[in-house]
């Protein structure tokens, strides 16, 4: 007999909320595991997750009256690479110590050998302290994950309730016959505009399925300004702080107006004018509130200065009170130019897990946008739905899933995104797939349309057959597909010393030998990128490019960006034919699609063809006529 629907939807919940739990332990575990040996600065700083034996070097005021912290290595050395960048939490504590003393900041900024961190008040530690840097887990975010499954659960005969019948199965999206009139963007194709359409349209759910190239941020900003234009209120979130500003950015640029939530160290700076924090102190509410609480401050201290001389009889305590009422009045006006500046905006945008409830309090929106949400949990996705009268998720789940820390929950699903199980639930009922691209070269882009969108892919004309020759100075003959072969060259993959990650420095030998013959043709350092699915690797190859504005990056690190031209490292070489998370097939559709006029791949086809997606790989090169081996492109580099 099946469960009834309020039994499925119970087991749903409790089940993410078991997962979210697995999810939280590995974080915390991961970071207790940063602390564990504090005397080992290479290890601690190895895995990325940490910076070790700092100095402060400067100290300025930041927006909103927080605290800039500039740090550098006491050793005056450049910063080792680091997954610690602008917007990432951390953790900041004396070094050596015992790591009680923690106090939280953001990162502003990463510069090659400083880092600033924005703190919401100023270290107390003793002048002369080294300091150190962890990535921190986020308390915050966790919480309102839970909030968010208990509430979504609870909800009954509300339009929470129905909408969580719809995103369950339960019961089906509707759709309305109104349409808008005409675009705002006239050079969106047919597809996008039949994506806007059909979201428009959508009563309840829609998807905007956008694989690499194919315009869907362009397409959900059309959406969102045919949504404002019937009045729509709008809530744009993202995983991520980029994706959001991202799409913030080019509706800013369409004449939209915005509000940004989120801390400031987390948003780019071309938006830091929309933040709330900015808006808020432009407000003519704020600017009294700022003057009473400036008021209210000289009130304490004269209020102090009475316990050292004897005051008159009830004067300190009138003081007192006063001070107090004019912070309270402050507070108010302070709540009301938040309330003002948030009501005044047809957009508001903050990550998922940023959507803060006190400033947002109950407000619901007529759509919320989720973009990038192949990339975010369930548990994420259920905090902006929780606002939804009508929900629309943009993204590719085809590309990477969510990061998952706990090995235990991503057995039991927990990497399955709500886009991808509503897209398995529902298909192309409430999904648009974008079929042309505008990014690669269409040898490029044969490889991943066949592997992971039925060969649907279609190259736009302008790119169909652009390539290196068309922004070389010099005439030369590049094809815009190359795979290298270095079976049988003895190119194996090295564990790195006292770190344990993957790299193979013979192959990264090889990569840098084509990125300096690429110069040599012209190509601009700025118009390559190195990209490889190990961070050990990416360690190497920073450490041995003397070519510093070639930028090197982990896939991972790499997601929604492009080059002219990747030079991709696979890594994996070994006799057993291992190849670990490169099973992970969704991580190389990234890594195959983000150059736009030339890729280049290394990898060993010994170790590679045991899996049936690099055989594929290897018979589409040969039929491209991309297939080459070491032996004849790189022999200089084999081993006597």
């Amino acid at each position: 007999m099946a469960p009834a629907p309020y039994e499925q939807k119970q087991d749903h919940f409790t089940k993410l909320k078991q997962l979210l739990a697995l999810e939280a332990k590995a974080e915390q575990d991961r970071y207790r595991q940063s602390l564990e040996d504090r005397s080992d600065v290479l290890r601690a700083e190895q895995s990325g997750h940490s910076l070790r034996l700092l100095s402060m070097v400067d100290e300025a005021g930041g927006l909103g009256g927080r605290i800039v912290i500039v740090f550098r290595k006491s050793s005056l050395a450049p910063l080792p690479w680091t997954r610690l960048d602008a917007g990432s939490p951390v953790f900041c504590s004396p070094d050596p110590g015992d790591g009680r003393r923690l106090l939280r900041g953001v990162v502003v900024e990463r510069r090659e050998r400083v880092i600033h961190v924005v703190f919401d008040e100023p270290p107390e530690w003793d002048d002369g302290e080294q300091y150190r840097l962890d990535l921190a887990f986020d308390e915050i975010a966790r919480k309102r994950e839970r909030e968010a499954l208990d509430t979504v659960a609870k909800a009954k005969g509300d339009r929470l309730a129905n909408l969580r019948s719809v995103l369950l199965g339960l019961s089906s999206p509707k759709q309305r016959r109104e349409q808008p009139e005409q675009a705002f963007n006239r050079d969106l194709n047919s597809e996008q505009w039949a994506a806007v359409v059909k979201a428009y349209q959508a009563e309840d759910l829609a998807i905007i399925h956008g694989p690499p190239g194919t315009g869907k941020t362009t397409t959900l900003v059309e959406l969102i300004r045919q949504e404002i234009l019937r009045g729509s209120k709008v809530l744009v979130t993202a995983p991520s702080n980029l994706g959001v500003d991202h799409v913030l950015e080019k509706l800013l640029a369409s004449g939209e107006t915005v509000v940004r939530m989120g801390h400031p160290a987390r948003i780019m700076p071309q938006l830091l004018g929309q933040s709330l924090d900015a808006q808020v102190e432009r407000h003519d509410d704020a600017r009294l509130a700022r003057k009473m609480m400036k008021e209210a401050s000289l009130l304490f201290q004269q209020a102090r200065r009475y316990t050292r001389t004897a005051p008159t009889r009830g004067s300190r305590q009138a003081l007192l009170a006063e001070a107090r009422s004019l912070m309270a009045d402050a507070r108010t006006l302070e709540a009301r130019a938040v309330t003002r500046v948030l009501d005044g905006a047809p957009v508001i945008g903050a990550t998922a897990t940023g959507l803060d409830p006190f400033l947002l309090g109950p407000r619901r929106f007529d759509l919320v946008v989720i973009d990038e949400a192949g990339q975010a949990t369930e548990p994420t996705a259920w905090i902006p739905t929780l606002r939804a009268n009508k929900l629309v998720l943009g993204g590719d789940h085809c590309q990477l899933p969510p990061t998952i820390l706990s090995a235990e929950a991503e057995a039991q699903g927990y990497g399955i995104s709500m886009m991808e199980r509503l897209v398995g639930l529902y298909g192309s009922e409430i999904t648009s797939c974008l079929e042309v691209q505008y990014r690669m070269h269409e040898a490029i882009m044969g490889f991943p349309s066949l592997m992971f969108y039925q060969s649907r892919l279609k190259a736009a004309p302008r790119v169909a057959h652009h390539s290196l020759a068309d922004i070389l100075p010099l005439t030369a003959e590049e094809a815009p597909l190359l795979f290298i072969d270095t079976a049988g060259a003895g190119f194996y993959e090295e564990a790195e010393t006292d770190g344990g990650g993957l790299l193979n420095p013979k192959e990264g030998e090889l990569i840098l030998c084509r990125a300096r013959k690429l110069l040599d043709l012209g190509i601009a350092p700025t118009a390559l990128a190195l990209i490889t699915p190990y961070a050990a690797q990416a360690r190497w190859l920073r450490d041995h490019c003397e070519m510093m504005d070639i930028e090197v990056d982990t896939i991972d690190g790499f997601q929604g960006r492009e080059k002219e031209v990747v030079l991709l490292s696979l890594v994996r070489c070994n006799d057993q034919q291992s190849l670990g998370f490169l099973r992970e097939t969704r991580r190389l559709n990234v890594a195959l699609t983000r150059a736009r006029r030339q890729l280049i791949i290394v990898g060993d086809s010994g170790t590679l063809a045991s899996h049936a997606f690099f055989q594929s790989l290897l018979e589409y090169m040969e039929r491209q006529s991309a297939y080459r081996t070491v032996w004849t492109e790189e022999p200089q580099l084999i081993d006597s």
